[in-house]
């Protein structure tokens, strides 16, 4: 059943990720293709309080579908978080005569808009961008392929200095509950080791397998760790404690940040987005509230919200036996 819409609002919330302009990019336009108004609301859930909106049209979004990060900004807004905030949220929407939201992020911004749908009764649809990939529901989200290209490329480039001096490296990456990017990054750039939040192998298992590689010829290694991995308290005292058991490596440690959230987002994620954008405004004409729209068998599903910020995505169990083999 086709519902009337006349305006929608479109923000950006939480950590930022490639392909966030063009997701904007993809609603503004699909508002555009279907005679709806449409409206960017700056800073996220804040802007959304403190009434930062702007008409957008086709033409505001030229040229932004390469860029990185969101022009519309994110922030996380703490006073969101309470009722009164919330409130005048919903207020500012009324008096702007918007009639539906649409929120791109992760857990964190789904989880407000979730609430914000139970006490206000507001039309929200959430589309995933985080370079976590740990939504539910989807098989991707928007940012993931991106920052999985910037971690293998700054590895590859890594591991060309380990060779030279037979260093052993530690490179933490992003994921402080889910270990997609350290997991598909670390088999992409040949990794001898891969530490993830999502399992603990033990921290003796991880010596003894390094002094197999030494035996087996290997003079230098690299190890792909999670920043919610827990086999130390963090990554610098994971390599002390590897230094002290391990005397023939030279280890140096390298924490990528935030540089896996920047760059131009890649073509896969430009087409996600797109995707993903398009499917917000089809599943808000078509009578389809509080849901996310994802993808799946690379075809856009719509998925309810308490249902993509449930216990997170499960890792490849797969891709860990892959891994395992390809670093004998």
């Amino acid at each position: 059943m086709q519902v009337k819409i006349k305006k929608i609002g479109v923000l950006t919330s939480g950590g930022d990720a490639p392909g966030m302009n063009a997701a904007i990019r993809a609603v503004v336009r699909g508002c555009a293709f279907q005679e709806i108004e449409c409206v960017g609301i700056y800073r996220g859930y804040q802007g959304l309080i403190e009434n930062d909106f702007e008409e957008l049209n086709a033409r505001s979004v030229r040229n932004i579908i390469s860029r990185g990060g969101t022009f519309l900004k994110s922030a996380r807004s703490k006073e969101f978080q309470t009722k009164e905030g919330r409130r005048k949220a919903y207020e500012n929407l009324i008096n702007a005569d918007i009639d539906a939201l649409v929120v791109i992020g992760g857990d964190g911004t789904f989880t407000g808009a979730l609430i914000f749908n139970e006490e206000h009764n507001f039309p929200v649809i959430g589309i995933p961008a985080t370079i976590d990939n740990d939504i539910n529901g989807t098989d991707f989200t928007i940012g993931y392929d991106t920052a999985l290209n910037t971690v293998v490329e700054a590895i590859d480039k890594i591991r060309d200095t380990a060779s030279s001096h037979n260093r052993l490296f530690l490179i933490e990456v992003m994921g402080r509950d889910a270990g997609d990017i350290a997991l598909n990054s670390g088999i992409g750039a040949g990794a001898e080791e891969i530490l993830i939040p999502e399992e603990d192998r033990g921290i003796e298992r991880l010596v003894e397998s390094l002094k197999k590689s030494r035996k087996s010829g290997k003079t230098s290694s690299i190890i792909v760790v999670a920043e919610g991995d827990k086999s130390g308290k963090n990554i610098f005292e994971l390599a002390e404690y590897i230094e002290e058991h391990l005397e023939d490596y030279e280890i140096r440690v390298s924490v990528l940040g935030h540089i896996q959230r920047g760059g131009s987002p890649s073509c896969f994620d430009r087409v996600l987005a797109s995707k993903l954008g398009i499917g917000a405004v089809d599943a808000l004409i078509n009578g389809e509230r509080t849901i996310m729209v994802g993808i799946h068998h690379q075809k856009v599903v719509s998925v309810p919200l308490e249902i993509a910020i449930k216990n997170g995505a499960k890792y490849d169990k797969n891709l860990r036996r892959v891994a395992d083999i390809t670093s004998v």
